[in-house]
């Protein structure tokens, strides 16, 4: 348990530098809702799904291959980080110079056509996000969590208070959205400021032996975040385009983008929590790999990965009455359905990130490829079927298809390559348990806010002490 309740605090300490930025991020939701009306709104969701799979690209799998090339034995870990870092140098630069040069017709595609400064701003919001990714990850790895969290905290907080002044004080709709990618601009550029050293201490590297090996390794694991970033950015691009003409009376589809893109922030909750436990666990599972009881722990760090996904989707799926009132515009509001749908999705992609651990310590990456290759086709084929028939409710339940089948798939396949000893009939329960809980909780309709907010919070406490007087007894020492 000891080393489980030191992932558990390193999770925490990533927590402040992922989950607590990106929700203060997310208290950035009110005011973009009051300012802009769901297309304009629109148009952020679409460009910023857009930047991430672009990103994706920019650093190519490379801090994956840092983490396991760094971590082998007889492997100088600056060595591998210039590598690493010479790589994702090289396609970001390029990758930038060739959306600069492009920038009118790449307009065109993202249909915001002559907002050639849109690509601008997003070209520079990539390449500083990609340049600093290694020196982060380096963080990670020489357990420095303190300093990665003060790092992204100072930033969130430059982005936010930018965020209220251009938005309250300094706003013109000539500029519209601009200011929000201006902002992303301005606080990103802190990051390079914060890792200067990393960055100066840089040296161009290759290794004709290690080179194409870690590329090698990393390729696969690039691909594999591209079909998953496809995966969480598809509908996002698409609803707009396969949403027909009028499904909701009196809305455009970019309307409808807008609601689903201010709707989709709340699962956002979930993917903070999965990211925090990535940084954290990401160097854990290697360093731990050469362990006789690694599978055993793993499966432990699992079933506790489960335990407080489940809270987090009865905590925020029954008390939307409260977080309802994240969006000011009251025509956002109306997509809320859909919430518990995304965060259920949203677990079932935290739950596949664990099982992947087998193809990441066994070297084989192409499996993430194939998986994720395998959820794209799901994704495509299910957001295709259902939007035109269940509009941004489809997307919804296309994305908890799509990470579903690839929680599954990469299971059973790892079962046989890494047997883990999974927690899965205790894990199904308190899945299948909360899912009930949220439908059954979500029928009782009181009108007095105050007894519902009462109700509402008193069943996710209960919620929560049962697990624990269950996963208590569950561990309490046999007597005699």
């Amino acid at each position: 348990m000891g080393r489980i309740k030191r992932l558990a605090g390193e999770t925490i300490l990533y927590g402040l530098g992922s989950i607590v930025p990106r929700f203060l991020n997310f208290l950035l939701v009110p005011l973009h809702t009051a300012v802009f009306n769901p297309e304009d709104y629109g148009v952020i969701t679409k460009l910023f799904a857009y930047a991430a799979v672009v990103y994706t690209i920019f650093t190519f799998g490379m801090e994956t291959a840092y983490f396991r090339f760094a971590t082998k034995p007889g492997n100088d870990e600056k060595k591998v980080f210039n590598l690493a870092q010479t790589v994702v140098l090289a396609i970001s630069v390029c990758g930038t110079l060739l959306f600069v040069l492009l920038a009118s017709p790449i307009a065109e595609l993202a249909r915001v056509p002559g907002k050639t400064n849109y690509i601008y701003w997003l070209s520079a919001i990539m390449f500083i996000d990609a340049i600093v990714s290694l020196p982060f990850a380096r963080l990670r790895l020489l357990k420095k969590p303190m300093l990665f969290a003060a790092g992204k905290l100072i930033n969130v907080t430059i982005l936010v208070a930018l965020n209220v002044y251009f938005l309250k004080y300094a706003y013109t709709p000539a500029l519209g959205v601009s200011f929000v990618m201006i902002a992303n601009v301005i606080a990103n550029s802190f990051y390079i400021l914060f890792v200067f050293r990393s960055l100066v201490s840089w040296r161009p590297t290759y290794d004709k032996d290690l080179t194409p090996v870690m590329f090698t390794y990393a390729y696969p694991v690039m691909i594999t975040g591209l079909a998953g970033m496809t995966n969480e950015m598809f509908s996002r691009t698409t609803l707009d385009l396969w949403l027909p003409e009028g499904f909701y009376e009196g809305q455009s589809s970019a309307h409808a983008l807008g609601v689903f893109g201010a709707c989709y922030k709340f699962s956002v909750v979930m993917t903070l929590a999965t990211q925090a436990f990535r940084y954290a666990a990401e160097p854990f599972f290697f360093s731990s790999a050469l362990d006789k009881d690694s599978p055993a722990l793993f499966s432990r760090v699992n079933h506790y990965f489960v335990i407080v996904c489940c809270i987090i989707l009865v905590g925020v799926s029954i008390n939307m009455d409260i977080f309802q009132y994240f969006l000011r515009g009251p025509e956002f509001r109306e997509g809320l359905f859909i919430v518990p749908i995304l965060l259920l999705a949203g677990m079932f992609l935290g739950i596949y990130y664990n099982f992947s651990t087998w193809f990441k310590l066994t070297d084989r990456t192409y499996f993430g490829t194939i998986i994720a290759a395998g959820g794209v086709v799901v994704t495509i084929a299910a957001n295709y079927l259902l939007i035109p028939i269940a509009g941004y409710l489809g997307s919804s339940y296309a994305s908890l298809l799509c990470y579903f089948s690839m929680a599954i798939a990469c299971y059973l396949l790892g079962q046989k390559f890494y047997p883990i000893p999974y927690q899965i009939g205790r894990g199904a329960a308190y899945i299948l348990a909360s899912i009930v809980i949220v439908y059954a909780v979500n029928q009782v309709s009181i009108l007095n806010p105050w007894l519902a907010t009462t109700f509402h919070v008193g069943v996710t406490l209960l919620f929560m002490g049962v697990i624990f007087l269950i996963e208590r007894k569950e561990h309490l020492p046999a007597r005699a």
